[in-house]
Formats: C-alpha cells, structure tokens, sequence
C-alpha cells in the first residue's frame, strides 16, 4: 500500500481566533448602504468604519487603542452630502484617508493624532470630475499621492493627490459599471472586472487593454479579482449554478484557470483579501459568518484548503490590517476587522508556535510606509518594488507627516512631462480663445476688485468725517 504525504507548510495549521469582548468596538452605527465594498479601512494607527448619517454622509475614525464602547458624540468625518461609499488610507501616511461617495466627489482627509473635539469637515482636497456616484478607490502601491478612483461613469480616473490634477482618464475601457480594480505589486498594471463579466488587464499610462477574458465565471453575480506576488490573477465569482467560485489565471494564457475551487451556493459577493507575504488569499463574503482562506503555490493543484473561521454573526463588512500592523511576537500573520450591524470585531490569525522568538519564515520584510517613486516618475513611464522594511523589532508608526497640497497655476499652459492618456479638452494646450476668454475674466475681476477698493476707501472717508476713527474709544 501507498503512503499518502502530506503536503509540507507552514500554513496548514493557521487558526482564527476572534479577540475578547473587551478588544471589540462597541455601538458603531454602521452605514446600511448596498453597496459591495469592505465598508471598513485599517491602518496601524486608525479604524475607520463608514458610518449612518442623516443627510450626508460619513465614517468614524477611531485610534486603534480606543476600544470598548464608542461615544454616541463620538466626532465623525463628515463632509460629502450623500453617502460615502468606499474609504482607503495612503499607504505612505498613516494620517491620510480618502473617501468616495455618491455625490460624485472622492475627498482625501488629514487625520490629527489626537481626538478631535468636533467632526472633522474640511477636507484636505476635494477631487471633481466623475459624473456619476463614486465607488471604488484605490492608492498605487508604490507612487506618493497616486489615488485611483472607478465610478459608475464607467470611468476610471488616476489623481495627484498633491496637486488636485487628473493624471490619467481611462473613459473608453469599460462599457458598463466597474465592480472592482486592483494594482499589481510595483503599481505598473491594473485588474479590473466589470459588469459585462469581462476581466481585463490595463496599462493605464499607455491606456490599453493588454490582456482580457470575457466570462471568467458563468455566474451572473458580480466578480472580484486581485493580483498575486509573481502577477498572475486571483478571481472570486458564481457559476451557472450559483455556487461561489475561487479561480487562479495565468495572464499570458487566459484559455483555461490554472485551478479553480467551487465552494458553496450563496448570494454574497466573495471578497478576496490577499497576503503576498504568505501566499494566502482569504475569502469573506457580504452577510457570511465565515473566512475561508486557500494557500497559492507553485505546485499542482496550486490552490490549496486551508480551513474556515466560523462564527455566528454575520457580517456587513471587513478591514484587512497591513502587515507592519502585526503583533510579530504573537506569530500573528492576519488580522481582521469584522462589522456587524453595531459594531467592530477583530479576527487574529495565528500560526501556532512554541518559541516567543522573532519567526523569520513568516514575516519576510514587507511594504513600508515610504514610496518609491514620487508620482510625476510614474507617469514618466518608472516603475520602482515597494521599500520593504523589516519586521524583527516591531514596526513603530512614523509621528503625524501632513500632507501638502501645491495646486498648480492654470495659466501655465506648459504640457506636462510623460505620456498622458486622457483625450479630452482639458489635456491639450489652452487655445488661443481659451486664453483672451481668461484674460477677459482677469481684467474683469481687476475691475471689480478696484471698485470694492474704491468703495472701501468713500467708507472709511465718511467714517473719518463723522469722527469715529479719529476719537479715542468711550471709557465704561
């Protein structure tokens, strides 16, 4: 008889264990919106969840340590006037957030270190230029200020968040609503899936389609995809039947899934959160009670079970912690944030290990929180790996960096260095009668600014006669 071997890893025995009552944040109203993304964002600083908000819209933003119950004054960020839709934090500065909403607007928000006394509503910078609701953002992994943003314009827009400018346009690609776009690791490519069931492969600064497949699951549910370390492609769906699917791509043969895992019959969209560090994709589904979680290899079946994290309350949605925010000395190789309908829970997994000692195998050095390329490099055609820090003695977060916004003057019509994708009026050279029509405006507004001027000058004359500037102020 044959021996059957078990295959070796170090991942076989990864267990979720959710924290203690007392860990968990407590009477957070979250926001009932439909709407399929996580709802939750988590840096090593802050949890933010988005929140209900009687008209507007808003998210909480909570210091990691404040937990237990959460004030019902609690300060929120509020600033869009209809839902917010989907929050992400810069990966290079921990006290920035941005914030997507329905009303067609994306905000990017400084968080100060201390609690505020009253709810943040000034953004930093407010960024125009989609037509429709805004649902899906995402910062580049590796370019400062890089923000991408997908709305249900079916366009997608890539910002310089340190100049309030539109890098790049892609307004042709997709031709119904965007469910979902990702970067690869150095930033070079896009995963978007949309819903005529198509999964593409951008290059957004040569605005082409390098690589596509029409109906990677049958379903008729929305798809998810994510990149891997090594580039191929991670995809979440349905199949004829209903059941929730998990399949691996090769992007250079898009024929045939490298593996694909069906799982169970369920109407809630998979998300997949993927760790590059560890090759674990983990799969939480909107109004599931569970984490599914699979191991990718280089070796057949390349998808590998690993086990599910059950409990018993549903959930609304879920952040996923970056690796720098890991308690290492716990061999604490993910962690989540699950929403229920009035609160936050965290979710540990753990590899189980004897030794309190630091565990080179399961932390290799992983993104930090300083990027490679400054954005007017990436749009130039340079493509950097994320900086990779160490994880040995801990990670301690940078103190509060602020970020600058230096917009740039509209009459320089200078155009910008690098290729530039978006076709439309405002990419080219300002026309000859762009030009006088804002000269008009200048002398127009000189005009008007001399009149308040002169109007100033009558008042403070009929003031001055009257003898109320001159006279010295009635003692009491």
């Amino acid at each position: 008889m044959s021996r059957r071997v078990v295959r070796q890893s170090k991942f076989r025995h990864v267990f979720g264990q959710a924290a203690k009552a007392d860990q968990s944040y407590e009477d957070i109203r979250v926001s009932k919106v439909t709407w399929d993304s996580s709802f939750c964002a988590v840096n090593p600083k802050f949890l933010a969840i988005i929140v209900e908000a009687g008209g507007g819209g808003a998210f909480i933003v909570l210091p990691l340590a404040k937990t237990g119950r959460v004030d019902k004054n609690y300060p929120l960020v509020t600033g869009h006037t209809a839902p917010v839709l989907d929050i992400d934090w810069c990966p290079h500065n921990d006290n920035v957030i941005a914030s997507a909403s329905d009303d067609t607007t994306v905000m990017v928000w400084q968080i100060p270190d201390y609690t505020p006394m009253r709810n943040i509503t000034e953004p930093i910078i407010t960024l125009e230029g989609h037509s429709k609701r805004v649902g899906i953002l995402c910062w580049h992994p590796t370019a400062r200020n890089v923000l991408l943003s997908a709305g249900g314009d079916n366009v997608i827009i890539i910002w310089n968040v340190g100049t309030g400018e539109v890098l790049l346009s892609l307004d042709d690609m997709h031709p119904d609503v965007i469910h979902s776009v990702c970067w690869n690791s150095n930033g070079s490519l896009l995963a978007t899936t949309c819903k005529d069931k198509t999964l593409r492969i951008i290059d957004p600064r040569k605005g082409q389609v390098v690589a596509e497949r029409a109906r990677p699951h049958e379903g008729a549910r929305p798809l998810r995809a994510v990149f891997t370390a090594d580039g191929k492609l991670l995809s979440t769906g349905f199949s004829r039947m209903s059941e929730r699917q998990l399949a691996l791509w090769d992007p250079n043969n898009f024929e045939e899934p490298v593996a694909l895992q069906e799982m169970d019959t369920s109407n809630g969209v998979l998300l997949p959160f993927y760790d590059p560090d560890s090759s674990i994709v983990y799969l939480c589904g909107k109004g599931d009670s569970s984490i599914r979680y699979f191991e990718i290899t280089d070796e057949p079946p390349f998808v590998h079970y690993l086990n599910t994290f059950s409990s018993k309350e549903p959930q609304r949605g879920m952040g996923f912690m970056p690796k720098r925010g890991l308690e290492v000395n716990k061999c604490e190789i993910a962690r989540f944030y699950k929403l229920h309908e009035r609160k936050c829970e965290p979710i540990i997994m753990t590899v189980p290990r004897k030794s309190d000692l630091f565990q080179d195998d399961l932390y290799p050095d992983t993104p930090g929180p300083e990027p490679a390329l400054e954005a007017d490099e990436w749009l130039a055609g340079q493509d950097a790996e994320p900086v990779l820090i160490s994880l040995r003695d801990g990670y301690i977060p940078p103190k509060h960096r602020e970020l600058r916004v230096t917009k740039r003057n509209i009459l320089d019509v200078r155009p910008p260095s690098g290729p530039r994708r978006s076709q439309s009026a405002s990419d080219a050279p300002l026309s000859q009668h762009t030009l006088e029509t804002l000269l008009e405006e200048i002398k127009a507004l000189r005009e008007q600014v001399q009149a308040q001027e002169q109007r100033i000058t009558a008042l403070e004359n009929m003031l001055g006669e009257g003898g109320f500037l001159t006279a010295p102020p009635p003692e009491n």
